[in-house]
């Protein structure tokens, strides 16, 4: 059964330059001890249009710790997954700063963004994202070799992240065989194989029932405590806010008060 987290009151939320979250818990609170683990810093995204810019992200600024999950909510077009895209450093911003581990991850050309999401970030997709012909196990075991992690450390890494997300008797079965939650947690298996330090999960409970939905986020906190990972996640769903550290509403490209 799932143990909803308690949030504190609303602070103040972010405007274009100053960045506070709407909703924060105790564990944020210990943020301010430790160096972040990510930064945006005055982010702004353009994409062309025709003769036209059209401004997507209007100088976002963020801040994710170790080991919290941080939640961006807005309507689609919002931004946020243009947000989590530059933070995976699957593209670049227009202008601003993105520091990852306080290395300038905005200035860096892509294969060296490749190696370290290949090594330090995980990413997990609404559409699961898993290979039909092969088994969780070998789903998992594919994003171990992506890392080239050493071939000894195989078995007993993938069995350790199918039975923290609760499939160590599914383990053998492939996608088709498995229900919408059990491909989820197969995809957050796979995700957190290579032992990330940023776990990136664009709408990972849009195709779940509220039940099955729940049943993620449980694991989302699991893996927090767990594997020492921040996990930043985009959603709708209001259901599932009150877990999160942190909640930033996204309108129109920028955080506002809700």
């Amino acid at each position: 059964m799932l143990t909803w987290l308690s949030g504190g009151s609303a602070p103040v939320a972010t405007g274009e330059q100053e960045e506070t979250p709407v909703q924060e818990t105790d564990a944020a609170n210990k943020a301010s001890t430790v160096e972040p683990l990510l930064t945006v810093r005055n982010v702004e995204r353009s994409f062309d249009a025709g003769s036209q810019k059209i401004r997507v992200l209007k100088g976002i600024n963020l801040n994710l710790y170790p080991q919290q999950l941080v939640m961006l909510r807005g309507r689609s077009g919002s931004g946020k997954t243009t947000l989590m895209n530059l933070m995976g450093g699957l593209d670049t911003p227009t202008e601003g700063e993105i520091h990852f581990k306080g290395r300038p991850f905005h200035k860096w050309d892509d294969d060296k963004r490749t190696e370290v999401r290949r090594k330090d970030i995980g990413f997990i997709f609404q559409a699961y994202a898993l290979m039909p012909l092969l088994s969780a196990y070998e789903n998992v075991e594919l994003s171990l070799r992506m890392a080239n992690v050493p071939r000894a450390d195989w078995k007993s890494r993938v069995t350790t992240c199918l039975d923290l997300v609760g499939l160590a008797k599914r383990m053998h079965h492939r996608p088709f065989e498995l229900s919408g939650g059990e491909q989820q947690r197969v995809a957050i298996a796979k995700a957190i194989a290579h032992r990330p330090s940023l776990l990136l999960a664009d709408e990972p409970t849009a195709e779940l029932d509220s039940q099955m939905a729940a049943q993620v986020m449980q694991v989302f906190k699991e893996i927090v405590a767990s594997e020492n990972v921040t996990i930043c996640m985009t959603t709708h769903d209001p259901t599932i806010m009150e877990v999160a550290d942190h909640v930033y509403e996204m309108v129109d490209g920028v955080f506002v008060v809700k």
